[in-house]
């Protein structure tokens, strides 16, 4: 069987349906392919956090793009996502820290950005009444938010097909070539074909760059995450810490959910993660110390995805060096939910108009060429 469309989207997460509905809407026939199906790994079982708080310099750009997009997100994919305004604060837990938030803060200022801002220690409080007594301050973005992970993916993935998108999951992209001028992707389940190929794997996705003859050193991780039983009401944020890993909110039902970076073992040959117990043992305990509340939590469950992280710690986003037609959107490092809506915008923009105002040039996948 040989399947064609003006665009061929490998991987199914956030960024790939994303750009697929964008894609279809400016119209063009997409064909998504997903080797396992919508959300398995990162995009659908991270912390839900839709921050600006936080990022590197180069991604706010992109970050307040899709802020815009998430406060319409229901406009957009039929959907609100269960997506929740909520402030995104950074706890000080000692003065040294509070400067370097300080720092930041004045950093983003010169720049021309204004959503982080300083809170003091009675600022903090008025977010965080049941934060530990030691935290003297925090940072704030404070038009931030956090939204259902899997709920969304679905959102974007029922929208894309009804705009026309044809999603084939549990098939795996083997090969990718290029022949009389279209892109031929050999998979388990059979050809396709296309004018323009958009490489959106994830952790998987360097095996593909690397068939277009780029490299782009992706590394597989797992990031850890808890969930607790459900507790009484005590936090309307999104807590992150700054000396210490931490990603920490209470649901709508009362849960809570506790992330914050710290790792488990990927294996992406077999699509398994395993936990680290030890490790796990530790956000527990941060969780503690900065809600002294969590020492009567119960916990009910751990997980964690597979995550694409570049060395840099940004995403690759952009057109191919080596293949006209070809694009890539993979290498997240964790922190990528938020900017679903916005990057699949932009590379819709360069996939059908030829041209973005949104400014790509950290993200190009030349910046690894040295190291092949």
């Amino acid at each position: 069987m040989t399947t064609g469309a003006d665009l061929i989207v490998i991987g199914g997460g956030l960024h790939g349906t994303s750009a697929a509905l964008f894609c279809a809407q400016k119209g063009m026939s997409v064909i998504l392919i997903e080797k396992d199906t919508a959300g398995r790994h990162a995009s659908g079982v991270n912390a839900g956090g839709v921050r600006q708080l936080g990022r590197h310099v180069a991604e706010i750009p992109l970050s307040i793009r899709s802020m815009a997009m998430w406060h319409r997100i229901a406009d957009i994919v039929d959907d609100d996502c269960a997506f929740q305004a909520a402030p995104q604060i950074k706890v000080a837990e000692n003065e040294a820290e509070l400067q370097t938030l300080s720092e930041r803060a004045a950093t983003l200022n010169r720049l021309g950005y204004d959503h982080e801002v300083v809170l003091s220690e009675d600022e903090l409080r008025h977010h965080l009444p049941a934060v530990a007594p030691h935290c003297v301050g925090g940072l704030g973005s404070l038009g931030d938010g956090f939204a259902q992970p899997y709920r969304t993916v679905f959102a974007f993935q029922r929208k894309a097909i009804a705009e026309g998108v044809r999603v084939f999951e549990e098939t795996r992209a083997n090969t990718i070539k290029r022949e009389n001028g279209r892109f031929v992707v050999e998979t388990d389940k059979g050809t396709f074909t296309s004018d323009k190929l958009l490489n959106c794997a994830g952790a998987w996705a360097g095996t593909l760059a690397a068939q277009l003859g780029e490299h782009a050193p992706v590394e597989a991780i797992a990031p850890m995450m808890l969930v607790t039983a459900r507790m009484p009401h005590f936090c309307d944020a999104v807590v992150g810490a700054t000396g210490r890993p931490l990603s920490f909110k209470q649901m709508p039902n009362g849960t809570v959910v506790i992330g914050g970076g710290r790792r488990g073992r990927a294996d992406p040959a077999t699509n398994e993660t395993h936990l680290d117990f030890a490790e796990l043992k530790h956000t527990a305990a941060t969780a503690k110390e900065i809600f002294p509340i969590m020492a009567g939590a119960t916990l009910v469950r751990a997980w964690s995805g597979i995550e694409g992280r570049m060395p840099d710690d940004i995403p690759v986003i952009g057109p191919s060096a080596t293949e006209d037609g070809a694009f890539h959107a993979f290498g997240f490092s964790a922190h990528g939910f938020q900017l679903g809506p916005g990057v699949g915008s932009v590379i819709a923009e360069l996939i059908v108009d030829g041209q973005t105002n949104a400014p790509l040039e950290p993200f190009s996948i030349t910046r690894f060429a040295h190291h092949a």
